[in-house]
Formats: C-alpha cells, structure tokens, sequence
C-alpha cells in the first residue's frame, strides 16, 4: 500500500513507526530524576500551587516525602485528596494550574514538575498493589453512582470507605469515561485506565454495572425509589452540530468518536485515516484529534478555530504539541459548506471571522481547504433523558456548593453540571465532595434523636 494513498485508509505507516509515534508522552522519571525534581521544590509554607490544584493536595508534603524516599507516603498523601491521582498526572493542564503557580517561574520560569513527580509517587504504590483504605462498618446503605467516569469513581471510593455500599451505572463496556475513552493515546499509555479503574474497585463494596444506560434502562425516579441516595456523574453524551451543508458526508466524522476508536484499538494500524485531515475546534478534543491523525500518517492536519489563539480553550503547552507534530492551526476561521466529490468529503468552504464590538462576525471573505476527512470537535452537549424534573440551569444540571441538586436525595458532579470547568481534576473534586455530603446527610438521618429535658 502506498504510504501515502489518498482518501481514507488504514495503514498508512509501519509498525515501528505506529510504536514509536503512540508511545508515552512523559514517561514516568527514574529514582534518580525524581529526587533531583523533588530538590528543586521551596516546600513553601501556604504554597499557591496547592492552592491553584482543584482537588487540593498537599503538593509540598508529597514532594518532601519523595525527597526522602517515601514515595509509597507520597502516594498516600496524593490519595488522600485525589484517588485517580495517577491519570491526573498524566491528563492534567498542570501547565495552567499547579504548575503555573510554582514560585520556581518567578526567577527560572521552570516550574517543579509537579504532574511528573505525582506520576512517580502513584504508579509506585499501584505498582506495588498498596491499598491505603479499609472500609469503615457497614452502614446499611446503597448509593446509586450513575456514570463510571472519574466524578463517579471519585464518589464511589469515597462511599465505600465510608461503609457504605455503591452500585455504579454506566453505558458502556467498560468503566473509566473520558480517562478510557476520550484521553490522546500517547498521554496514557498500557492500559493505565482500566488498572487505575481495578486499584478503585479494590478497596470492595462497589459494583459496576455495565451497558446501563439513564433514561433507557432506568430513570432517576427508578434509583430514587430504590437507593438510599443518588449521584449523577453522567458526563456530556451528545456532539454539538455543525448545521451547515454537507455534514452528513462520508469522511465527516465526530473528534470524539475517533479518539474513543484509538484508545479501544489493539493495533493503531487498524485505524483510517485521510491524506488531509481538517479539525474543527479550538480545545483539548481538537488537538487530541489533530495530533493523533498526524500520528496515524495523515499528511496534512489543519486545526481550524473560529477566533484567535489567545482564546483557545486548549493550553499553549497543547497548542505548541501540535505544531510540534506538523498540526497547522489556523485561527479566525469559520465553517461555511462542506464541499463533495463522488459522495465524499473533497474540501471545506471557511469564512474568515473578526471581533466587532466584541462579537463574533464574518467578513464575508472566504476560502477553501481541501480535505478528505472532517472531524468535528466543536463540543459535546448534555444529554437530560430521564432526569425528569431535575432543575437546570444553562443546558446543565444545577447544584449548590456540595453538589446537591433540586431533588432531596440527589447530587451531581463532573461535565453535567453548570459551572464545571471539564477537566479530570475538577469531576475529581465534584465526585469526593459529593460523597463527604452524601455520608453527612446519611449519618444525619440515622442518627436517633436526642430528648430534650
């Protein structure tokens, strides 16, 4: 087959070019790397990148227990606040958050490598199969945890301990969400989701079942009548549109849906794609897509984004990734038609954009982009089946500061509720706040009441 062919084919490249090309990003530091990183952290007292994390770990105090050789504490430590620690030091924008804050940028403008270091600590432990947490007693009650993506872990975990039993619901095959099927491949690599997934489900009490889809197989007036309490960490299910001619094409394909076929795919070779690849979208999915096309063999892979670079959604440590692949992003660019040869994608018509009086218009001038293949990545929507009265609030679920919804028994966390910032960290939080809440309004409801005198 010739390297190069057009359309849309699979196998464009060798096996030890598919390898090399879908191998770790970061790979995990050495005992050596880790302590001369962890050397370079102040240990600052009310340190602002603790501050600038979601879930609030006690960053300083697992990097001094690195430095001393504790990485199992470290571990622990990391645990403690974030028990999918170990993706999230491999997903998250540190660049934007934790590392950002780093008071190393101030004289060196290099941060401590606070996502590597965490890295190191979690595979540690995970690796040597340590489990920190037992349950507590038995409490005799059942929560419904709809969604295994990481706000539900999150908040079946910290259900368990707590003594309680959980039941996760969740659509798919397998449990993970968008850390199994929405994550670049190269960013996670050897089945890492699925073993942080087991090293959860570990700690006993939880049952996963799969295949269960809300507002199909059950309704929320289903688990209200059955459980004792409710958490929804139900994620975005649906891709927005882009409403104009030629969507419906072959070649016209949902960023999304690629990227779940990579991470599910055994052999990378088995994956078509086009000769000239065109993305729309300005945030992680877009450059999760243009790179991995890139990766695959596609010769050329444009990112379009309808406004500038400075407002991209996607960081600059993701934006420079993908030019570093030979990604060409262009900005200021809106699509108008998708033009057709044979039935198939041949191009995309674009209009060019600019800021009026703070809106975004079109000048009118337009240009052409020939393209075999078209990903959409112009982001996902919330999908509400059987959720019936659950009150809303921007297209997504309303909580308050502990996750509760509208309905008594019922909290929400992670990519469905508003507000939410779509980051692994932050359903993280969602999901383990949540679960404080839940348990304290159990505890409150079983606890007898006392006679006043």
């Amino acid at each position: 087959m010739e390297r190069l062919e057009t359309g849309i084919h699979a196998g464009r490249l060798s096996p030890a070019e598919y390898e090399a090309n879908f191998s770790d990003l970061h790979p995990r530091l050495d005992n050596h790397e880790a302590l001369v990183a962890a050397d370079r952290c102040y240990f600052c007292y009310d340190a602002p990148c603790m501050t600038a994390c979601p879930t609030s770990i006690d960053i300083p105090l697992f990097i001094r227990q690195i430095s001393t050789g504790n990485p199992i504490g470290s571990a622990k430590t990391i645990f403690d606040q974030n028990i999918l620690g170990g993706m999230c030091a491999r997903v998250c924008p540190t660049e934007e958050l934790c590392e950002q804050a780093c008071v190393r940028n101030t004289a060196e403008e290099r941060p401590v490598e606070i996502g590597r270091l965490q890295r190191y600590a979690t595979d540690a432990a995970m690796q040597a199969g340590k489990q920190f947490y037992a349950r507590a007693e038995p409490t005799g009650k059942t929560i419904a945890v709809v969604g295994a993506g990481p706000a539900g872990l999150a908040a079946a975990h910290r259900l368990a301990v707590k003594g309680h039993s959980v039941v996760i619901y969740d659509a798919r095959e397998k449990s993970g969400g968008l850390n199994e099927y929405g994550i670049a491949t190269y960013k996670t690599v050897d089945d890492f989701a699925q073993k942080e997934v087991d090293y959860i489900l570990s700690i006993g009490g939880i049952e996963v079942r799969h295949g269960q889809l809300l507002g199909r197989d059950f309704s929320l007036a289903d688990l209200q009548a059955q459980y004792d309490g409710v958490f929804l960490g139900i994620g975005l299910a649906g891709v927005n549109a882009l409403r104009i001619e030629g969507e419906n094409l072959a070649g016209v394909d949902d960023a999304v849906d690629f990227i779940a076929a990579l991470r599910q795919a055994e052999n990378k070779s088995e994956i078509a794609v086009g000769r000239r690849v065109v993305v729309l979208g300005g945030g992680m999915t877009a450059i999760d897509a243009a790179v991995q096309a890139k990766l695959l063999g596609a010769e050329e892979v444009t990112i379009c984004y309808r406004r500038g670079k400075e407002h991209m959604n996607a960081s600059e440590f993701e934006q420079d990734l993908a030019s570093s692949k030979g990604v060409i992003i262009r900005h200021w660019l809106t699509p108008k038609s998708i033009l057709s040869q044979d039935g198939k994608v041949a191009a995309i018509e674009v209009e060019y954009t600019k800021l009026l009086e703070g809106r975004l218009v079109g000048t009118g001038e337009t240009g052409v982009i020939a393209a075999d293949q078209i990903f959409k990545a112009i982001g996902q929507t919330f999908d509400a089946s059987g959720l019936g009265s659950l009150r809303m609030e921007s297209g997504r679920i309303a909580v308050d500061g502990e996750g509760h919804t509208s309905l008594d028994g019922v909290w929400a966390g992670g990519d469905c509720v508003f507000g939410g910032d779509d980051l692994t960290v932050s359903a993280v939080a969602h999901g383990r706040d949540a679960a404080e809440s839940i348990h304290r309004t159990l505890t409150a409801a079983a606890a007898p009441a006392v006679a006043v005198a």
